[in-house]
């Protein structure tokens, strides 16, 4: 059938090439150019001038081809179809006469009339519903779009009024930690004097003597352990190598009395007997120790876990804390006990009126506070702490909110009009039957088993479109995410996820591939890849 249209297309050529126009083939944009003077043609590149009869007569007279536009004659040459009723299109010259009809010329202009059916009418038909089906979901997903950018409007707001809060909230606690500061350096000043005095205290000194002992002590017990090490490897090697039928009395005494001391079972009888553990028996060894014990004696394991922490302690606050446990003691008077009197009712009244009036009678100096100079410093010092804490805090939300306001219109990021913030965290699901795929947009892709068990990262969310060809910003910039460094697969490489996204009215996961072993193809649509119509826009037509 082929080998028929070929023969019927050259019989046609070779009978109708002098019928073909001028113009047949050429792009609308070059038509002024294929005009006759007088009765010659000048070639496009200028660097001939031939006969205007020669244009289209299937030889090609013209260095760069533009003689031949309707004719395959000339190699490297575009062939136009203006595909009346549908859009026109461009074919390679080749193309041109050789008996098929190419689906791009749905008008049969690039085979002689008759060889080739137009049905531009029904395919520019269909043609047109699928372009308005289109621009419906472009325009429909392009009003969702537009409730994504009033998300980051709103956003934007919201995070400048938290910035405004946070600096005055810092401007707040500054104050706060200078008044503090200012307290603390005054009440240590003051309890100084009082603290020296309470280090010649003999409880003090006391506890300062102990300590170093203490430390003297651990210091030459470990001493004593490297040294007990050193001689166990000695005597382990002796008791692997030595051979019982061969040594002398001396070193099988020196064997049997390391076994003994370290609860070791004879070597021969270890190598007979499965399950004997060196492990165990020194377990056993340090439980039987422990039996042995007195009431608050430390055990091995808390001197090996606790004794430095122990070393560590500030004497100073412990002695501080000493001070106000005996104030707190010493402070104990007939007035406690009057609560145990009074109605429950009546206790907050009696709380309030007592503490006023001690408070009075401490201003006029008529009793003695129970909190000594030290005591106050060491107040002091806790609220110090506590205001650096909160000023810490407020400027951490400070830089936080900050920074999520830059990156909240970064192209880089959630795009120039934040029309992607709103999808943070949003997270796409694909069951593929054997595993369920999920993509939580710009945090990370995971694998999940359907039957249950242990999920894999894929990934997380690295970039937009790498490509260096692709322009930040871009539609095709946005319609691609990377996530990668994902668990390694086993002998492979990490998993890492290819995001491929296009307009539509709903964020969903269309498919899942795995192209090469552990890098994935995932692809989806979204609402934020809508932009508003062209038609649309030159109407001036609001999205809402």
């Amino acid at each position: 059938m082929r080998s028929l249209l070929v023969l019927f297309s050259l019989l046609q050529t070779s009978g109708l090439a002098a019928a073909i126009p001028q113009t047949h083939g050429v792009h609308p944009s070059l038509l002024s150019k294929y005009r006759p003077t007088g009765t010659s043609w000048t070639c496009l590149d200028g660097t001939k001038t031939i006969s205007w009869t020669a244009v289209n007569d299937d030889y090609c007279d013209c260095l760069d081809g533009s003689d031949e536009p309707g004719t395959s004659a000339c190699p490297n040459n575009t062939f136009h179809c203006a595909n009346e009723g549908h859009i026109g299109a461009n074919i390679p010259s080749s193309r041109v006469n050789d008996g098929l009809c190419e689906p791009a010329c749905c008008d049969g202009s690039d085979e002689p009339a008759g060889v080739c059916e137009n049905t531009c009418s029904a395919v520019g038909e269909v043609y047109r519903k699928q372009q308005e089906a289109a621009r419906k979901l472009q325009r429909t997903g392009s009003k969702i779009r537009s409730t994504y950018i009033s998300f980051a409007q709103k956003e934007k707001r919201r995070l400048e009024t938290e910035i405004e809060d946070s600096q005055r909230a810092v401007a707040m606690r500054e104050k706060e930690v200078a008044r503090f500061k200012d307290l603390v350096d005054r009440t240590e000043a003051l309890s100084a004097e009082v603290l020296e005095h309470k280090k010649k205290s003999p409880l003090y000194a006391s506890l300062i003597t102990h300590h170093n002992a203490l430390k003297s002590l651990q210091r030459e017990h470990k001493k004593h352990l490297e040294r007990e090490k050193q001689l166990s490897d000695i005597l382990d090697s002796l008791r692997r190598g030595y051979n019982p039928n061969y040594q002398d009395m001396a070193v099988l005494e020196a064997v049997r009395g390391w076994e003994y001391l370290a609860g070791l079972p004879h070597i021969g009888e270890a190598e007979r007997e499965e399950g004997s553990d060196e492990e165990v028996e020194k377990t056993t060894q340090a439980d039987e120790d422990e039996e042995g014990l007195e009431e608050g004696e430390w055990s091995v394991l808390q001197l090996e876990q606790q004794l430095d922490g122990l070393l560590t302690v500030d004497h100073v606050s412990l002695l501080m804390e000493h001070e106000v446990y005996v104030d707190g003691s010493a402070s104990v008077s007939p007035q406690h006990d009057i609560k145990a009197y009074l109605p429950d009712f009546l206790i907050p009244q009696f709380d309030v009126l007592r503490d006023s009036l001690v408070s009075w009678l401490q201003t006029l100096g008529i009793v003695k506070g129970h909190s000594s100079a030290a005591s106050e410093a060491t107040k002091a010092r806790e609220k110090l702490n506590d205001a650096e804490r909160n000023l810490g805090l407020a400027q951490e939300q400070l830089e936080k909110s900050r920074e999520e306001l830059a990156d909240l219109f970064d192209p880089a990021g959630y795009g120039a009009e934040g029309e992607w913030k709103k999808l943070q965290n949003t997270c796409l699901t694909k069951d593929s039957g054997e595993y369920i795929y999920e993509v939580c947009l710009f945090e990370e892709a995971r694998q999940k088993p359907y039957h249950g068990g242990s999920s894999f990262s894929l990934g997380r969310f690295t970039s937009w479109n790498p490509s260096p060809d692709v322009k930040e910003g871009s539609r095709e910039f946005y319609s691609t995410q990377v996530y990668s460094h994902g668990a390694r697969c086993w002998n492979g490489p990490e998993r890492s996820v290819k995001l491929d996204l296009t307009c539509g009215t709903e964020n969903t996961l269309l498919t899942v591939v795995e192209l090469e072993k552990c890098e994935y193809l995932f692809t989806g649509t979204t609402p934020a890849l809508c932009l508003t119509p062209d038609g649309d826009r030159e109407s001036g037509k609001d999205e809402l």
